[in-house]
């Protein structure tokens, strides 16, 4: 995060705040300091000076005496010979990329074979230089995390997609043996976005910042590398919405030349108030960065003016005893928010990172967020794993801290051992690193972690699989509750269990952990393929039986060598689910068959989206509800109307409540939903009654790839009016860009996703 005021000196004096011998800085001088340094990630740097050997060396020195200075000067200069007259897009020689991933991983203060790593990393994949040369020149400890960086670029692969999920895959593989793979992987792609604006093509920009976003900054954030991932995801944002950006960061300027004196003055009564009670603290403020605000505005639903926690503070004290005493002197002055109360001390998070957050009614009546953490604490929260790493330790040391911090590591390399895919497996990865988490109990007391959102189901699934594949029920505090309900902090969990039960299609449509979904697929796909064996075969046996024939497992093999299948038994799945029709079936081992030829195929139906859309309303007739307009992308349920066939609602559709869960039809978005054709989604926004401000609407969502269908005004006053907008759009994640979009446009005073022309504007 981008601190509005430096961390506190030495003496613990808030550093920052107001004198009274300083003459304050105009509001327009503030303005524009903001303004610098939340653009500085992104200003185009001169070209970087190239660091020399020597000061390499002293970097590594000032936190580590006894490094090995001959290892390191060996690894410069073997990269700088190895990558010769290499040149990046930017012009700079291709060595400086190696050298600045290596002096990132020096101030994380990092050991020396991952500072050897970082110049080495890159060497196997873009010059003549082998892992076993790496392991001649420089043992096997070095080669190892070089390999596992090391992208997979020689696999032929079949989709930009599925490149991704194999280079995911592996770097888990190897993380999973030494997590300094990823500590390498995550330098390297935040100087290659810090250099982003130097790519040509823009699709490649994007691409490249979808996939920060989307992987590499969430797996900074699963291990406590909070500064890092912050700047991966600006950095990103910048990229995939600069509009929004420069928005937010325009309204952080003038709302620091406002409130930032206020800033020095609450930092310094903070301070006061604990120097009273006898607790040294340092005390100073920050402000988010502009993403940070963006993630809110959107998961929130608020504009800009709604946020109360665009500044915060921090308290730095010595001990753990001393943040809890901390705590009661900041609630003893000031009135605090029960709902806003987090004690990760008692309860860290999975990354280790352990702090109290509170929000109070603070100096000035104004709403405060305070986190209060010793400096061994804070440590953790900025550098997170790197924090741990202890260069003079035992690696039985270093594999015991990450055995006690990175259970979900283990959980999921299980499930790239089990799963059906590489994109499935990334698919689970991406949801298995959210970091934001609600704090559940079983019975018996035991503490389970889930991440917001998350269902009984989820926590059974957690508990075992087999709590999960059984579950039939749930008590939450004791009262029985519906297996989609969204569980909270505190909650204590009771699943009630049944030998006979298995799971069903729809749980999968609620369950938010990658654990979850992966165990209920694995289940289903298992007994779904065994019934499609049986299925198929009965239409084959009524296939071959009407054409006087005998079906036999000869003929089966035959077709699976035709179709070019690997098991026999993958013809009778393909025709039990459709793929696959008995007539080609009977054709491939009779070619003396003919098809009628008068027979004429079915014509194609005129609703494209039909085709990608798959589960239980295969082949039958159904509607998207008018309720709650589903999009690609929003997960959906289907119930089956008199006259009207299978209607699809989203899963939180307020019409669903009308019908049993065991009357919900599985159904979902195919894998290409959103490239059939735009859907279209509704959207109420009030604006100011100021001129111009329809057009400024309409500009935000034209800019931001949307296209404007239908639009009808719902009320005016001279104050501000409301308008009902139909929108074309890719998917719901494309929909959420553009209301994050209007949101943050000055002229917008509120907007919202509606499901009927009948909702009221979300507060």
């Amino acid at each position: 995060m981008s601190d509005v005021t430096e961390p506190a000196g030495p003496n613990g004096a808030a550093q920052g705040s107001t004198h009274p011998s300083a003459a304050p800085p105009s509001a327009l001088a503030r303005s524009a300091e903001i303004l610098g340094k939340i653009l500085s990630p992104l200003t185009p740097r001169a070209r970087p000076k190239l660091m020399r050997q020597t000061e390499l060396v002293e970097r590594v020195k000032t936190y580590d005496p006894d490094a090995d200075e001959a290892l390191l000067n060996r690894a410069y200069v073997y990269a700088m010979k190895a990558h010769g007259k290499q040149f990046r897009a930017s012009g700079d020689p291709y060595f400086t990329h190696p050298l600045e991933v290596a002096a990132i991983l020096t101030e994380l203060k990092l050991d020396v074979p991952t500072i050897v790593t970082a110049l080495l990393h890159d060497t196997v994949e873009d010059t003549y230089v082998t892992i076993d040369d790496v392991k001649e020149n420089f043992g096997e400890e070095i080669a190892n995390l070089v390999d596992g960086v090391t992208k997979l670029s020689q696999l032929e692969l079949f989709s930009e997609r599925t490149k991704q999920a194999e280079n995911f895959r592996k770097l888990m593989l190897a993380m999973s043996n030494d997590i300094r793979v990823l500590l390498v992987k995550l330098a390297d792609r935040l100087h290659n976005m810090r250099t982003l604006h130097f790519v040509d093509k823009p699709e490649k920009r994007r691409r490249i910042a979808q996939e920060t976003l989307d992987i590499y900054a969430p797996l900074a954030g699963r291990i406590g590398m909070q500064n890092m991932r912050e700047e991966l995801e600006d950095l990103a944002f910048a990229e995939l919405n600069p509009e929004a950006r420069n928005s937010i960061v325009t309204r952080l300027a003038r709302l620091d030349a406002q409130s930032g004196e206020r800033i020095g003055r609450i930092a310094d009564q903070l301070k006061s108030a604990l120097d009273e009670a006898g607790i040294h603290a340092a005390v100073y403020g920050r402000a988010k960065r502009p993403y940070s605000i963006w993630r809110k505005l959107k998961d929130k639903q608020l504009n800009f003016e709604q946020l109360s926690d665009i500044f915060g503070f921090r308290v730095i004290v010595k001990t753990t005893d001393e943040c809890y005493r901390a705590l009661g002197v900041l609630h003893q002055h000031w009135r605090m928010i029960p709902e806003r109360f987090k004690d990760f001390i008692s309860n860290p998070k999975t990354n280790g990172y352990r702090s109290i957050h509170t929000t109070v009614i603070g100096p000035e009546q104004q709403r405060v967020e305070v986190q209060i953490r010793t400096q061994d604490m804070h440590d953790v929260a900025e550098r997170g794993v790197a924090a741990h790493w202890r260069y003079r330790e035992h690696v039985e040391d270093k594999e015991r801290t990450a055995e006690n911090a990175y259970q979900w590591l283990r959980d999921m390399v299980d499930l790239l051992e089990h799963g059906n895919s590489a994109e499935e497996f990334l698919e689970h990865s991406r949801m298995s690193m959210y970091q934001d988490q609600v704090f559940c109990f079983t019975p018996k007391g035991d503490l389970i972690n889930l991440p917001r959102g998350a269902t009984p189901i989820d926590f059974a699934y957690a508990v075992h699989t087999d709590v999960g594949n059984t579950t039939v029920g749930a008590k939450v505090n004791g009262a029985h509750v519906p297996l989609h309900t969204k569980l909270r902090n505190g909650d204590q969990v009771e699943i009630i269990r049944a030998k006979e039960q298995t799971p069903s299609p729809v749980w999968e449509q609620f369950a938010v952990t990658g654990r979850a979904r992966f165990e209920i697929r694995r289940f289903l796909r298992h007994a779904q393929r065994d019934e499609h064996i049986r299925f198929g075969r009965k239409i084959l046996e009524r296939a071959f039986t009407d054409e006087k024939r005998e079906l036999t497992d000869k003929a089966i093999e035959e077709v699976a060598k035709k179709l070019r299948l690997p098991k026999p038994e993958d013809v009778l799945v393909d025709v039990g689910r459709g793929q696959l029709r008995a007539s080609e079936v009977l054709e491939a081992v009779f070619p003396e068959l003919k098809r009628d030829p008068d027979r004429k195929a079915a014509p194609p139906r005129k609703d494209a989206k039909k085709i990608s859309i798959k589960g239980q309303t295969e082949g039958i007739s159904y509607k998207l509800a008018a309720c709650c307009h589903p999009l690609p992308g929003d997960r959906i349920v289907g119930v089956m109307e008199p006259g009207e066939g299978a209607v699809v609602h989203t899963i939180d559709c307020g019409e669903l409540e009308k019908h049993q869960m065991e009357d919900w039809l599985d159904v979902s978005w195919g894998a290409h939903a959103a490239e059939i054709g735009p859907s279209v989604a509704r959207i109420l926004v009030r604006v100011r009654n100021t001129p111009g401000a329809f057009a400024a609407v309409a500009t935000v969502i034209g800019n931001s790839g949307g296209n404007i269908s239908n639009l009808k005004v719902a009320s005016r006053n001279p104050l501000f009016f409301e308008f009902l907008v139909d929108i074309e759009v890719r998917d719901v994640a494309h929909l959420e860009n553009i209301i994050g979009a209007l949101r943050v446009n000055a002229v917008v005073e509120a907007v919202g996703r509606v499901r009927d022309a009948d909702a009221p504007l979300p507060a």
